[in-house]
């Protein structure tokens, strides 16, 4: 089937909009005058309407054409699809009269690195506005932004990845909690401290196992969606997480975080500055994308 072709059931839609702007209105003329034509045809496709839905929308009263009770119930049930119709093009448009870009990013990404980095391309490029949206790492093929940072292999079907940041841990803590709980003499005093996880406890026995210490088969420990949630709950002193270096490295700076080992492992997981490879960006879009690659790239 064509996907212009009408489906049996579908109403005449010049009809259709044709008796939403009568019923706004309450009257032909001004009906006609919104939608350019003449009033002999607006009610051309009032009769129209009728003969579709077999049953009389309309009736005379003197020189009047006024709704029946079947036609105030039918405008009762179209208007606000013509609202949200209304809504929707208002939206487009005004959005074809800006400049705007939509990124999408994970959170520990957007908040340690991003957002703090972005005032300076801010400056550089006024008038721009960036919508800053969540990358839903479970569901990365439902992403409608026009740039996306991603965690993971690289390999998203559709999309064009470059590599900005790896993905390797290390043990962090706070400084609170560095001071209740050291000094740590060695790795291996870490396997006796509580522990945070990051969406899963494996990560820790592996790091664990690289520094050559020896641990509980299963680790106990709070377990929390993302690295940000993990993150906080460092900086609150609930224990010890393995961070990633480049986000977290002004906390360390500032004495917030405290690193407690040199070692780091990496399960080949990096962030990813992504594109769709059929779509070109805006210039303002390859503007912001290649600001990411000079500005937030670290080794």
């Amino acid at each position: 089937m064509n996907n212009l072709e009408q489906l049996p059931n579908d109403p005449p839609l010049r009809a259709v909009r044709t008796f939403e702007a009568f019923a706004r209105h309450g009257g032909v003329n001004a009906a006609a005058r919104e939608l350019g034509i003449s009033a002999s045809a607006v009610s051309h496709q009032l009769r129209l309407l009728e003969t579709f839905l077999q049953q009389p929308l309309t009736l005379r009263q003197g020189r009047n054409l006024v709704l029946t009770e079947e036609g105030r119930e039918y405008y009762r049930a179209i208007r606000s699809a013509f609202a949200v119709l209304r809504s929707a093009t208002e939206h487009v448009l005004e959005k074809s009269a800006t400049r705007q870009v939509t990124i999408s990013l994970i959170p520990m990404f957007g908040f340690n690195l991003f957002i703090p980095r972005l005032g300076s391309f801010l400056q550089e490029n006024p008038g721009l506005d960036i919508n800053v949206t969540y990358a839903n790492h479970r569901s990365y093929p439902s992403d409608a932004a026009d740039l996306s940072i991603r965690f993971g292999t690289g390999h998203w079907p559709g999309y064009h990845s470059e590599l900005l940041l790896s993905g390797a841990v290390s043990p962090y803590c706070s400084r609170a909690f560095s001071a209740e709980h050291g000094p740590f003499e060695g790795d291996h005093a870490l396997a006796d401290l509580p522990l945070l996880h990051d969406e899963e406890r494996g990560t820790w026995a592996q790091w664990l196992q690289a520094a050559e210490v020896k641990h509980a088969a299963a680790l106990n420990g709070l377990l929390f969606e993302d690295g940000q949630l993990a993150l906080t709950a460092t900086l609150t002193g609930l224990g010890c997480a393995l961070l990633r270096p480049p986000l977290v490295a002004p906390l360390v700076a500032s004495g917030e975080l405290v690193r407690l080992s040199p070692l780091q492992i990496d399960d080949g997981r990096a962030y990813f500055l992504c594109r769709r490879s059929a779509t070109e960006l805006s210039a303002d879009g390859l503007n912001l994308y290649n600001w990411i690659k000079r500005s937030l790239t670290a080794p």
